[in-house]
């Protein structure tokens, strides 16, 4: 029989940092632009990010506290998701930084604000998939006991995508060509994605 390491998260790991958030990975990046009634713009990255729906498709993300980027899409009802890539890691670390709302993150990590379609907030122009998106809901999460957790879960629904016609081949988007880095573990953990590490299985009838 295998011997694990047992524990309860309310009463402690015993371990060095954290094992949550590295067995649940590699998980994708959420970097999400925002634009506050003022017109500030903001760009963060999020590592609670998925994908939950199809029809409509929906997106969301988990902020551990309330900032500005939760601040601002709930004030104007919009952001735009951006694609990480390993090419753009440095400067997506870079808007990891905790500045006032009034400093931009794409002129800190040196990225071009690309205007929109849909909405009114921009894209990173050197990412090569963005999502612009309309809020449909921000939760605040909770635990088993019904206590409010500080973290709250904003969804939005993607009404326009912008793709880098070179991640497209014979009609089907390339996963892999783009990229993408995903967050693991610990402080600084992450993956990238490679066409060498792409498998396929077939789904039974």
């Amino acid at each position: 029989m295998t011997e694990t390491h047992f524990y309860e998260p309310k009463a402690g790991n015993g371990l060095k940092h954290d094992p949550f958030n590295a067995i649940v990975a590699p998980r994708p990046i959420g970097w999400i632009a925002s634009r506050s009634r003022s017109g500030a713009l903001n760009l963060a990255p999020y590592s609670f990010f998925n994908a939950f729906c199809y029809h409509p498709p929906l997106i969301g993300f988990s902020s551990v506290s309330w900032k500005h980027t939760i601040a601002n899409i709930e004030a104007t009802g919009e952001f735009v998701w951006n694609l990480a890539t390993m090419e753009l890691a440095q400067a997506m670390n870079a808007t990891a930084a905790t500045v006032p709302a009034e400093v931009s993150e794409f002129e800190l990590a040196g990225l071009t604000a690309q205007p929109c379609r849909l909405v009114q907030v921009p894209r990173v122009a050197e990412s090569p998939v963005a999502f612009e998106c309309k809020l449909t809901q921000i939760i605040r999460l909770q635990g088993a006991d019904g206590r409010p957790a500080e973290a709250w879960l904003t969804i939005g629904e993607v009404i326009a995508v912008h793709i880098d016609r070179r991640l497209i081949q014979d009609g089907i988007y390339q996963t892999a060509l783009a990229h993408p880095i995903l967050r693991a573990g610990r402080g600084g953990d992450y993956f990238e994605v490679r066409p060498e590490a792409m498998f396929e299985m077939v789904r039974p009838a």
